[in-house]
Order: structure tokens, then sequence, then C-alpha cells
């Protein structure tokens, strides 16, 4: 197996990207190639101690960076010869089974649908990271990509999260769930009224109903349907009061000497919750609808989030997901 890395995409590339990808290939068995300025990436392996590991890895040679200032349709025009744009005509020539980046996901959504396109039946590609709850984990689709949605297109992202959460994560019978202003059957605008009568109709999925925004960090469901205007806003005010939390529970144990040693005392178990609330355990998310594997990095990673990231797309790419999704969007129209 073979994955495409955008090595000039996120906010400490090209070093964290490299040392992700060094870290992933040792340990995940999987072989990488690499998009960017050769010249400036061989120099970075080499200033990092890696140049031997990233010499094992093919780069597909390019001069131009796709920042996150840019339109996201730049990718198709002004910046063709960046890295993320060569990394997806790698990937659509077949160079690769799956490209990830921690570019700009704008870009990345346009790449997923005019150079990976969509799979056939898909209305649009959805962004669907994962993330914590108190039971494991769930999904969020669409976390961004569409911030306009018609219910037929919110349908689809349930289908396409819980194959996923089946075949990729492991759970056997997904639960998923619409994200609303109440659990009554009621509530909410035309959007999520149409969706919601759509997604209980689907056989092909566990529906669960309507889930409220408190709901979710507490099992409420496996997949959390939302158009990408409420997704996004969910998203970011998850990550932030996660990590206001966090600091709030280090400054705690940092306001006295007897509270430091307080902290030793349960130190382990700071760590697992500390471990069990960071998203970047999951390394980001896979952009859901192309016809194949297309996996968006967080901006921030640093290494050890890349290679989760490379681990999470690896196991993507073997789960065969694109026809899991292809088949039950076939039963949806049925």
């Amino acid at each position: 197996m073979r994955i495409i890395v955008d090595a000039y995409g996120g906010d400490h590339a090209p070093k964290e990207i490299l040392l992700g990808c060094v870290q992933a290939m040792e340990e995940l068995n999987i072989e990488l190639a690499l998009s960017g300025d050769a010249g400036k990436i061989r120099a970075a392996a080499q200033e990092l101690g890696i140049a031997e590991q990233v010499a094992k890895m093919e780069i597909f040679d390019c001069p131009d960076v796709l920042t996150m200032e840019d339109e996201p349709t730049s990718l198709l025009r002004e910046k063709s010869q960046s890295s993320m744009a060569v990394g997806f005509q790698a990937l659509a020539e077949g160079k690769g089974e799956a490209f990830a980046s921690a570019g700009n996901s704008g870009a990345l959504v346009v790449g997923a649908t005019t150079i990976a396109k969509r799979i056939k039946g898909v209305k649009r590609v959805s962004f669907a990271p994962l993330l914590p709850k108190s039971q494991g984990f769930f999904m969020l689709s669409d976390g961004g990509a569409n911030v306009d949605c018609r219910p037929e297109m919110l349908l689809q992202f349930g289908i396409m999260g819980s194959e996923y959460m089946r075949k990729v994560m492991g759970i056997e019978n997904p639960r998923v769930g619409l994200a609303n202003v109440g659990s009554e059957t009621h509530k909410g605008d035309a959007l999520r009224q149409e969706a919601y009568a759509l997604l209980k109709s689907c056989s092909t999925i566990h529906f669960v109903g309507n889930v409220e925004a408190r709901e979710i960090p507490y099992d409420a469901a496996d997949v959390v349907v939302a158009d990408g205007f409420t997704g996004n806003m969910m998203l970011k005010l998850y990550e932030g009061v996660a990590m206001a939390v966090m600091d709030k529970i280090k400054g705690v144990f940092q306001k006295s000497l007897f509270n430091k040693l307080a902290a030793g005392m349960v130190y382990q178990d700071l760590k697992a919750l500390k471990k069990s609330m960071d998203y970047n355990e999951y390394g980001g998310a896979p952009i859901m609808g192309a016809s194949k594997p297309v996996y968006k990095i967080h901006g921030s990673a640093k290494a050890g989030t890349v290679k989760n990231a490379l681990r999470l797309t690896r196991d993507y790419v073997s789960s065969g997901i694109i026809e899991e999704i292809s088949g039950a969007l076939g039963k949806a129209r049925d």
C-alpha cells in the first residue's frame, strides 16, 4: 500500500510532516510518497537526521505551496503546481492508493471533488472528523465542507458515516443521530425535519433520531449528521471547550504545593484523561464521498498526529469502504 503525503501542508510543514511520515513508515508497514519541493524536502530531512529514511520515499517534485490564505479553487488554476495539487494528480493517476494533507481544508474538498472525483451518486463530499466522547469516539459529518445543504445530502452523510464507522472503526451497528435543537420529531427547521424523515425511512442505517448538542459528548450516537455550517461551529466549540477544561484542571493542580502533590498521586489518571479528550489521537478527518481515499490531517499536526492520521488512512484503504459506500447509496436509492 502506498499513501501520498503533502509534505508542505500544515502549520509545521515540512519538518513535522517528515518526522510523522518516518514514524508511520517504520511502525505501520506502509509505503509513502511525498509531494513538494524535492530540494527543500531533502534539506529538511538532512537537518532532522532522517535523510536515509526519507530517501526511501518517492518525491513528486513541485515548486509551489498552497497556503491557508489561498482561495480553495486556486488549486485548479494558479496553484496547480502546488504540493497539494500535484499530490492529488498523482492519486488520480494511480501512483498511490490514498492522499493525505494537513493543508487548506477548502482546497482539499475541491481536490477531492474535481480531481479525485466523487463516488457515483454522491451529491457532495463531506468533512468527517472523529471526536472523543464519554465512551470512545464519534464521527461528525459534515464538519464544514458544505455550508448550505439539502435534506438528501444529510441522508448521504449519515449513510457514508455509518459505513465508515462499521468498516474502518469496527463498530458493528453504528447509531446515526441528527444534530438538532431538540430530541422531539417536530423540532428544527425545514432542513432538519425533511432530513429526519429521510434518515428514519432509510433501512440501511441505525437511525436513533434527533440529538441535542449537550447529549453528543455523552454517547448519544456514533455518527452525528449536520449541515456544514452547524457542524463546523460544533467542531470548533468542541475543540475549544476541551482545551479550556484541560487548562483549568492544570491550573488547579499548579495552584499550590499541596495541589501539586495531589496531582502526582493521580498523574496517570490525568494523563489518561488528557489522552481521551485529545482529538489529535485520531489525526484528522476523512473526506467522505471521494472515489479514492482522501484524508485531512489536522493543520496544527505534530509528528505523532501525522502518524495517527496515516494509520487511519491505511485502515481507510484496506477496508474497501469506497465500494461499501457505493453499494449502500445504491440500496438507499432503491
